[in-house]
């Protein structure tokens, strides 16, 4: 039985590992800080599997394969299925406009309905409900993959992989820049806070003219507030703007968030192409799984997919470059 090493254990290594292993194959994966933690961009990402939202501003591939993401993750990992809500304030209705016409798979409802889905949303008149996305605790979902392949006997080694190991399968992010030159960074900043006066049970979009807004409920009242994209690869803190605007979208769902406390501040480098669109790039002996840029836990499992058929049963996707 063939042997794969895998280099860097965030959801692109933690995917294509399970992926592999399914499927019968001999794995190994190493990451130099071990298990998933704060040091990884996934740790801090919104878990949302909602291609049909992501289309508004994503090219066609994003759509279709992420598609298959919430059958992938809901034998893996706890995922809720409550759609999501897409809402905007009365002076920016026209921006819900365009985003209708710029998407698929949602239907309109009013403020009867958008107050009966999420009772405790203030006042909107209009808005956008996708009935078949949905969302998980990216963070749960990083360690169930790890137990779930330590339970499977699949060597999980703290440390840099060595040298000459054959059928490597490189998904290590921007470490891999010293061979992937296209790619890049693209900064993003969220906040976890904490109100027990406010229950929201979907992921709500507050359209905003400058970046797409979100909050994820994780349960028990705390909420992933985010996300910014930046060109900047400055990585150290969230900045004072991004802040005062992730706080204000939520205040504008619900000001009651102003009294939420704030339990984390958290910025990533997403590692991206020029188009944004993930890769699968074979070069020399190693195979390279990589930018996935915002929608890592939504693309992860077709790209494991991919790396799957193309290992195992040498059938090539349009995934592979």
């Amino acid at each position: 039985m063939t042997k794969f090493s895998i280099l860097g254990a965030g959801v692109a290594g933690l995917c294509v590992a399970t992926e592999l292993v399914s499927r019968g194959a001999d794995v190994e994966l190493y990451d130099p800080s071990g298990e998933p933690g704060p040091h990884g961009c996934s740790w801090w990402a919104g878990g949302m599997l909602a291609p049909w939202c992501e289309y508004e501003s994503a090219e066609e591939p994003v759509l279709r394969y992420g598609q298959q993401a919430i059958d992938w993750w809901s034998g893996k990992t706890n995922v809720s299925r409550g759609g999501t809500l897409v809402v905007a304030n009365p002076r920016d209705l026209p921006d819900l406009r365009r985003f209708s016409r710029r998407t698929e798979g949602f239907r309109e409802i009013d403020g009867e309905e958008i107050s009966r889905l999420e009772p405790d949303l203030c006042a909107f008149n209009k808005g956008l409900y996708f009935d078949d996305e949905a969302h998980l605790d990216p963070r749960k979902a990083l360690h169930d993959l790890w137990r779930g392949l330590r339970d499977k006997g699949v060597k999980l080694h703290r440390g840099f992989a060595p040298s000459g190991l054959e059928n490597e399968i490189d998904c290590r992010g921007l470490h891999a820049r010293e061979y992937l030159h296209d790619l890049r960074g693209v900064k993003g900043e969220m906040l976890v806070i904490r109100s027990m006066d406010v229950t929201l049970s979907r992921p709500v979009r507050l359209l905003h003219p400058r970046m797409p807004l979100y909050i994820v409920p994780r349960g028990d009242g705390i909420y992933m507030l985010g996300a910014t994209m930046i060109e900047s690869e400055d990585s150290t803190h969230v900045t004072a703007r991004s802040m005062l605007e992730l706080l204000s979208a939520a205040y504008a769902l619900n000001p009651a968030f102003g009294q939420a406390e704030i339990l984390e501040s958290g910025v990533d480098l997403r590692p991206s192409f020029p188009d944004n669109l993930p890769r699968i790039r074979r070069l020399g002996r190693a195979v390279y799984v990589n930018g996935l840029y915002r929608h890592g836990y939504l693309l992860a499992p077709a790209m494991a997919c991919a790396v799957a058929d193309l290992l195992l049963d040498n059938r090539k996707s349009e995934l592979v470059a």
